[in-house]
């Protein structure tokens, strides 16, 4: 175009000439002009399709549309086929009772509640779906006219059934003619009640008097029978004028449902839905349905009343035509519905009679014999449970009818058997399952089956082990049975019964086990009982059914139990073991390993449908009545059997209670309204049952009838240790013997250090021994290990009267220390006890250890003396009547509270410790209660050779077996384990045979006076105290003795020597005021003038406070100084003769061993207040130079202080050499807070004159100083 637009300018111009170059121009770019017109027509037509290929590509799309069309018209005629079948025109409904659509409609089902009002345009079941849109300029116009056809003509398919869901809305209003809306509500209703059970649908009607005949026809229908209440016509009719009547009869089902919620999607209400029809009924005074959006699971269908103004989501409002078109008004918006249907009454009354007599198979019809109970005693054909004889009903059985009995009737009426023996044997067993819900019968199902098999097989045949984790109702009064091997319950209170539980099982198999091997080593029970049979001279060995109630809790609590399960289930069936496991829930994963062991499966109504899967494999369980004892019995490939399970545990009625009274002869109309009861029916029902309270049931009077028959079961389980046994039970009573007063009746017990302490539960071997101690050997030391309040010092007090009552006071003597709260001072009067101390008499405490002590050294030198070789050749000899001048035989040094000895008496509880090391092998044993283990230290805890434990404040921290601590009880003194983690109970220190704790106190002092008045032998020594006074008088001094005697010592009760000529010149009194200071520094004055002559000592004292005056002997006193002046003075004088004394460098050798390079008296100076004399001029500093060499120069010093603050007066210079010296001395009493001033010995409190003697070699020793005369 552009080169033709040149080339007709270039002509113009070239007008003006004839030729040359611009005509050539010219005519060139008319012919590219040229070319370039046709190429651009070629490519115009090359880029658009033909008309014959439009035409192609026109006709394949209609072809196309073609096949659409036929493959929709054959969805719309299926779905028209599928809707009419679904939702059928009322007129057909009758057609429907007889089939097998008949209340197909259940509650879980996701067409429950839906129901057919009219038909109507729907929408295509498959959606056409065209693509993405063409602008119109580009569409072929015949293909796009024809998919518009299409998509209108198919898209919504007419005159097809139109549902409403009722259970989406809280309340519907029809507004129309009256004729036209009841007609419809006909057809709605007759829809609802031919495809719903009255159990998932009732329907109620709400309509006044004026119109109650056009509902006459619906008090035929099973729906609107009340499920529980009656009237003189039966069934009563939810019929009522009102709102408030309606809602009265239907209250048990309204007021446990919340208000309606449009917006939750689906509803888990338990119960039938409501249908409620208001026809110009009272709405007034409404609690539940009128109020609000109304109740959940309920739809109420109003045809009288205005809808309201504003509605919510809950509403819906039908507007019915003339000519029956639908118009639906909802919080959405307005719609049409289509045309409504319409049901006659003459129509709905037929259906509603056709449906009158149906109910569904669980409640009625061809299982109808289920919905009543039956006994246990028909179904065994006894006649009469009062005369039940044993002896017919234990009759020998065919192998078919052995462990196999009725436990309840199928839906024909016949028996429904349970087959415990093994497959092979044709049985169903040996182990099971059930599972039932709370109130499905599981327990009632239970005790049905353990009586059905009592009934029928005698204890020779079969035993019971009925366990039950919970409470313990399930089995009451089974116990009494014959075949009963134990009872098991309340295992969920005293879960260590758990564990006991599985050590007696467990001790069954091995019994069995054992049983099997010795008598033949037979394969199996049923070998077994073969042989007997035959004549082998064999033990019965019956069957033994494990009923575990409640396995599951019991598996969440103990969840190593199952193993035991396991174990049954594998080993059982060989064993004649039969195990049935019963529980509310079963969840997913319990049964590991178990599962493939139980070979049947009983399954009750259930909580959800996951549980019947996991017991049944279906949900069917889940969907049983809700009366009990409706279940289904599963075993290997069979099909599952329903059944309704006998009643055993309901009042017992006869034949002749049963007999039915005679009707009423009246018949009445059959009406929607309420009919009251006749008086006649009103009471001929209780004239004819007798159901006291106190009647009998079944359970009872087959139980008394069988209770003592035949030979009683092997007991599996002993009952738990409870009422603990009393002294004379554990050793076999009691009797006075002569020589050995009142004793064990057994004489092996006599003498032989073998003591009866407690009883011993041994589950495992299904049995109870008696715990002996056998303490004559390296057992010999005991130890009780326990909590506050476990009953230890109880253990300890039966322990000392059972040695009491199997030892005479020759052979056994025992000294106890009580720091358990005078537990034991009521053993004080026994003739074997030598002393009991409490813990606040301290010299008793004391004593008691140094004689026991002082009796093992003597003991020890008497074994070297007499060439003894052990305790045992003592006894042997003593018992032969040798050694009678020795008074102890065995002694038991018994300390109540380990910890308090270790604490208050530190240096006594080494002593202890020392006995205990080496005291076995002279016959003195110790025994201790502690709270602890870690109260007794590990050397002295490995001394105990017998350990016993009650329950621990932590069973952690037990020495003996944790998990056996862990299963003591709580609350239970006197409960423990033994060495060999048995449990064990303490028996009571007590022979009145009254197994109580209660007034244990004078029970012992009874016990205690028993052995006393029995006993007239000599009793054990007394312990000997240290007296608080001690003449001075009583002492022995002279000069043949190993120095002055200045008291006697606790442990030997013997004069204490100081020797102040020896090594220890010098001597130390420490005590505060009035604890004997100056007295003790009297008794040394006195003894230097009882031990030497006026020539060979004398005596200086210095006493500023004169406490010393009159009492020094004036014979030995050389001078006597009472102030600092005076006492200057005289030291110093003193100072020189000792400082003429000191040896010169011409004395030998000889002169100084024999200290003869000197003569004159050896100087004693005593210092009483020693801290008045130490001031700024202390007279004593004058000696200070001849302390190290007193003994050279006959220098002694006797130094009393009081005991506040002298650990400062040690800076003293003169009490700082002699404590260099390491001076002797006496630590009287004095305050604990002035810490140690001799040695470790600190200050305490002691009675006047007692105090710590410290020395060099014998180290700290308690002594009672002498007394002197006091001055008139």
């Amino acid at each position: 175009m552009l080169a033709g637009s040149l080339a007709i300018a270039l002509i113009f111009a070239g007008q003006r000439g004839t030729g040359g170059p611009l005509a050539y121009i010219t005519g060139g770019l008319f012919g590219i002009s040229a070319l370039g017109m046709v190429m651009m027509q070629i490519s115009m037509h090359g880029s658009r399709p033909s008309k014959q290929e439009m035409h192609d590509s026109r006709r394949e799309y209609m072809w196309d549309l073609d096949a659409y069309r036929r493959s929709v018209r054959r969805t719309a005629r299926e779905q028209r086929s599928a809707e009419y079948y679904r939702h059928p025109a009322p007129d057909r409904l009758t057609w429907l009772v007889d089939s097998a659509r008949l209340w197909e409609r259940r509650s879980k089902d996701l067409d429950h509640c839906l129901v057919r009002i009219g038909l109507g345009p729907r929408a295509l079941a498959t959606p056409l779906v065209t693509g993405p849109p063409t602008p119109p300029e580009k569409a072929e116009p015949v293909a796009a006219a024809a998919l518009r056809r299409f998509v209108q003509t198919y898209g919504e398919l007419p005159d097809l059934p139109v549902v409403l869901a009722l259970n989406g809305f809280g309340r519907i209003y029809l507004q129309g003619d009256r004729r036209r809306t009841r007609a419809m509500v006909r057809g709605m209703l007759a829809q609802a009640v031919t495809f719903h059970a009255p159990g998932d649908l009732l329907v109620a009607i709400c309509a006044s008097e004026a119109v109650r005949a056009q509902w006459e026809w619906a008090k035929w229908l099973p729906h609107v029978q009340h499920p529980t209440s009656a009237d003189a016509l039966g069934s009563l009719r939810l019929f009522a004028p009102s709102i408030v009547g309606v809602e009265a009869m239907l209250e048990d089902l309204l007021a446990a449902r919340p208000r309606f919620d449009a917006d939750v999607a689906e509803s888990y209400l338990n119960g039938p839905h409501v249908i409620v029809v208001v026809d110009e009924g009272d709405i007034a005074g409404a609690d539940h349905l009128m109020t609000e959006s109304g109740v959940e699971g309920v739809t109420v269908i109003d045809l009288s009343s205005e809808p309201p103004r504003n509605f919510d989501r809950s509403t819906l409002v039908i507007e019915v035509a003339e000519d029956g078109a639908l118009v639906a008004r909802t919080f959405d918006g307005v719609r049409p519905l289509g045309h409504g249907d319409s049901f006659g009454l003459a129509a709905a009354e037929a259906l509603a009679r056709q449906l009158s007599p149906l109910r569904l198979a669980g409640v009625g019809g061809g299982d109808r014999a289920m919905n009543a109970e039956h006994g246990l005693a028909e179904l065994l054909g006894v006649t009469d449970p009062y005369a039940l004889d044993p002896r017919e009903t234990w009759a020998a059985r065919p192998n078919r009818d052995r462990l196999r009995v009725p436990i309840g009737i199928g839906p024909n009426g016949e028996r429904v058997e349970l087959d415990l023996k093994e497959s092979a044997q044709d049985g169903m067993g040996p182990h099971g399952l059930l599972i039932g819900a709370t109130g499905s019968g599981k327990s009632e199902l239970l005790r049905t089956l353990v009586l059905a098999l009592a009934v029928t097989h005698p204890p020779e045949t079969l035993n019971f082990v009925l366990v039950d984790f919970k409470g313990g109702a399930t089995f009451t009064k089974l116990d009494l049975l014959p075949h009963t091997s134990a009872v098991i319950t309340n295992l969920a209170d005293e879960l260590p019964l758990v564990d006991r539980m599985t050590d007696a099982i467990n001790g069954e198999l091995v019994r069995r086990q054992e049983l099997l091997r010795k008598a033949g080593n037979y394969v199996s029970q049923r070998d077994y009982e073969r042989a007997r049979q035959s004549g082998a001279p064999l033990a019965p060995l019956p069957s033994l059914f494990v009923v575990c109630d409640e396995f599951s809790e019991l598996l969440t609590a103990k969840p190593d139990f199952i193993d035991m399960f396991v174990q049954i289930g594998r080993v059982g069936r060989s064993l004649g073991i039969h195990l049935l496991l019963a529980s509310q829930r079963l969840e997913e994963g319990r049964l590991r390993g178990l599962d493939t062991h139980l070979s049947y499966r009983v399954g009750l109504r259930t909580f959800s449908p996951a549980e019947s899967r996991a017991v049944l494999g279906v949900n069917d369980a889940y969907e049983l009545p809700r009366a009990p004892g409706h279940g289904y019995l599963k075993y290997g490939t069979d099909p599952l059997g329903r059944f309704r399970a006998a009643y055993v545990s309901g009042a017992y009625r006869s034949a002749e209670q049963l007999k039915v009274a005679e009707a009423d002869s009246r018949v009445l109309e059959f009406t929607s309204a309420y009919v009251a009861p006749t008086e006649t029916q009103e009471t001929s029902a209780p004239a004819t049952v007798d159901e006291t309270p106190d009647a009998p049931s079944l359970l009872d009077i087959i139980t008394d009838r069988l209770t003592g028959q035949g030979a009683p079961a092997h007991q599996v389980w002993l009952p738990p240790l409870g009422a603990a046994p009393t002294l004379d039970e554990l050793l076999g009573g009691l009797c006075d013997t002569p020589g050995r007063g009142l004793a064990a009746a057994g004489p092996e017990l006599a003498g032989r250090l073998r003591v009866p302490l407690s009883l011993v539960d041994k589950p495992f071997e299904q049995r109870r021994d008696v715990l002996t101690l056998d303490l004559s050997g390296a057992e010999g030391h005991v130890v009780v290990v326990g909590s506050q309040q476990s009953g230890k010092s109880t253990l300890l007090r039966t322990l000392i009267c059972s040695l009491a009552l199997t030892h005479t006071p020759r052979e056994v003597q025992i000294y106890c220390l009580d720091f358990g709260g005078a537990t034991l001072t009521t053993l004080r009067r026994l003739p074997h006890v030598g002393g009991v101390a409490p813990r606040h008499e301290v010299n008793q405490v004391r004593r008691t250890v140094a004689e026991v002590a002082g009796l093992l050294d003597d003991r020890e030198r008497f074994f070297i003396a007499h060439e003894i070789d052990s305790m045992a050749t003592y006894r042997r000899l003593r018992a032969a009547g040798q050694f009678a001048d020795q008074p102890h035989g065995d002694v038991f040094l018994v300390v109540d509270g380990w910890l308090t000895l270790r604490n208050e008496f530190e240096d006594v509880a080494e002593k202890v410790v020392d006995i205990a090391n080496r005291g076995l092998s002279y016959g003195i044993h110790v025994v201790a209660s502690a709270a602890r283990w870690y109260d007794i230290r590990g050397g002295a805890r490995d001394v105990f050779g017998t350990r016993l434990e009650l329950r621990m404040v932590d069973p952690s921290d037990s020495a003996i077996d944790r998990r056996a601590s862990a299963n003591i009880p709580e609350k239970s003194p006197g409960r423990g384990i033994t060495p060999d983690g048995f449990q064990c109970l303490t028996a009571l220190p007590r022979i009145d045979g009254i197994s109580e704790a209660s007034e244990l106190g004078p029970a012992t002092l009874e016990l205690v006076d028993a052995i006393s008045a029995a006993w007239d032998g000599p009793r054990a020594p007394a312990v000997r105290l240290l007296p608080d006074q001690v003449p001075f008088a009583a002492l022995p001094q002279g000069p043949q003795l190993p120095g002055l005697a200045i008291g006697i010592a606790e442990h030997d009760l013997r004069p204490v020597h100081v020797d102040l000529a020896g090594a220890d010149p010098h001597f130390l009194i420490f005590g505060d005021s009035e604890s004997g200071k100056s007295n003790l520094l009297t008794a040394f004055a006195q003894a230097i003038a009882e031990r030497y002559k006026p020539t060979e000592a004398k005596i200086i004292a210095l006493d500023y406070r004169r406490s010393l005056l009159g009492r020094l002997p004036t014979s030995h006193l050389l001078a006597y100084g009472t102030n600092s002046e005076q006492s200057t003075g005289m030291l110093a004088d003193a100072a020189g003769v000792m400082r003429e004394r000191l040896p010169g460098p011409d004395v030998t050798a000889e002169q100084l061993r024999a200290r003869s390079w000197w003569q004159g008296a050896e100087l004693y100076l005593l210092v009483d207040d020693y801290d008045l004399v130490a001031t700024d001029r202390n007279p004593v500093q004058a000696l200070h130079e001849f302390l190290a060499q007193s003994r050279e120069v006959g220098l002694h010093l006797v130094v009393a202080r009081r005991s506040g603050g002298a650990q400062r007066a040690f800076y003293d210079p003169v009490l700082s050499r002699l404590r260099d010296l390491a001076t002797p001395g006496v630590v009287l009493s004095g305050d604990r807070d002035d810490g140690p001033l001799l040695g470790n010995v600190r200050l305490g409190p002691l009675p006047p004159g007692r105090g710590w003697l410290v020395t060099r070699k014998e180290g700290a020793r308690l002594i009672q100083s002498a007394l002197t005369d006091q001055p008139e």
